[in-house]
């Protein structure tokens, strides 16, 4: 098939767009990709084109808007000067009135009516980051009643969209995104006593590790370093890992006016995690709001004991065995972190193993088989 699919970034390090960068570079040699993006690091150049959508990344609410605008006139233009017509048209959520199928890792609907509240940025981030969601909120409002396939990457999200929006019914289908499992292992030369040093971490210290591009408001840290500031416990450490300077640069603050600055470790945005997850004793997130989580689920898969919230996609493999299962509150997150504080070395590596083990199913394997049967039932029509 001829399949035309379009995105804002599509790098390794972009959540939905390393999805589709794993969809292009295995099945490339299957279908005949025509990649429509602002940013594309295309991993195979001799068999996928890319026409490069020239609109600014940020901020996201001009991006989202010109994206409507320039992204069609680019692709139309495209068809025209080439005589190309394409078997699929495959976008991001709510981006394009034409597409055939919509890949949609967000309710933006569902978050604004039940969790902006909880999970607002402060100052102006506030303003551009509602004026985002909004502009999204309504264009699915709009869009999703098109006759086009919506593929999610949980069940949760699935049965969230069929509550906000009835009429999707049985458009939806569930395709996990992909873990690296063997590539999470830590391998046995790994020198953590050193990268923990480095790090300005003690040997017997209890480090948990809180990985976020950004969004730490929706991914609760304020209460994770509130939280810290009432266990007293100087043992107990947090590697907040990801973020820009600007966008950590509070929180530094909110450390040191809790009097536990020492106890924040801030390691900026990191191409690569998995040093940053083998250096940890375990793994932190009470999310407000996910729908899938990869992160958590790479933490599993490095064997680390989860402290987090049940949301969408994580509580498809965090139980009372692997797992302590907060709410995104300050009381609640104290009581776990005290809890895992308290807790042996030999507790955690069982907690380890087995949210190892339940992450299992959701290899990079089962995320291509599924996304072929996907397509093929496109070819077949």
């Amino acid at each position: 098939m001829r399949i035309a699919l379009f995105d804002y970034r599509i790098t390794s390090t972009n959540p939905i767009g390393g999805c589709h960068r794993r969809v292009l570079e295995q099945l490339a040699n299957e279908h005949q990709f025509t990649v429509f993006a602002v940013e594309f690091a295309n991993p195979m150049p001799d068999r996928i084109k890319w026409v490069r959508i020239p609109v600014p990344m940020r901020p996201l609410a001009l991006l989202f808007i010109a994206f409507h605008i320039v992204a069609p006139i680019v692709y139309y233009l495209h068809c025209w000067r080439r005589s190309v017509k394409f078997d699929l048209i495959q976008c991001v959520e709510s981006n394009l009135a034409f597409a055939d199928v919509r890949y949609v890792h967000f309710c933006h609907r569902r978050y604004l009516k039940s969790f902006w509240r909880l999970s607002r940025p402060s100052g102006f981030r506030r303003i551009g980051r509602w004026l985002d969601y909004k502009l999204h909120a309504v264009a699915e409002s709009w869009l999703y009643r098109r006759p086009a396939r919506i593929v999610t990457p949980s069940a949760g999200l699935a049965r969230e969209l069929r509550e906000e929006y009835p009429y999707l019914g049985g458009r939806i289908d569930v395709i996990s995104n992909p873990i690296d499992l063997g590539n999470l292992d830590c391998p046995p030369d790994f020198d953590r006593p050193r990268g923990r040093a480095l790090l300005g971490l003690k040997r017997d210290d209890c480090v948990l590790a809180f990985v976020a591009l950004g969004h730490f408001e929706r991914k609760a840290l304020p209460s994770v370093i509130d939280a810290i500031g009432h266990v007293h416990d100087s043992s107990l450490k947090v590697l907040i890992v990801g973020g820009t300077e600007g966008q950590v640069r509070p929180y530094r603050q909110r450390a040191a006016e809790n009097g536990i600055a020492e106890q924040i470790v801030f390691c900026g945005m990191q191409s690569d995690v998995k040093r940053f997850l083998w250096m940890a004793d375990g793994f932190i997130l009470p999310s407000h709001y996910e729908t899938f989580s990869l992160v958590a689920y790479e933490a599993a898969a490095a064997a680390l004991p989860l402290i987090v919230s049940k949301v969408h996609g994580v509580d498809e493999i965090a139980n009372e065995s692997n797992a302590i299962l907060v709410e995104p509150r300050e009381d609640s997150i104290a009581d776990a972190l005290r809890r895992f504080s308290g807790m042996n070395s030999l507790a955690r590596k069982r907690m380890g193993a087995l949210a190892r083990e339940a992450v299992q199913p959701f290899g990079a394997e089962t995320f291509l088989a599924a996304w072929c049967k996907f397509y093929d039932g496109f070819a077949m029509v």
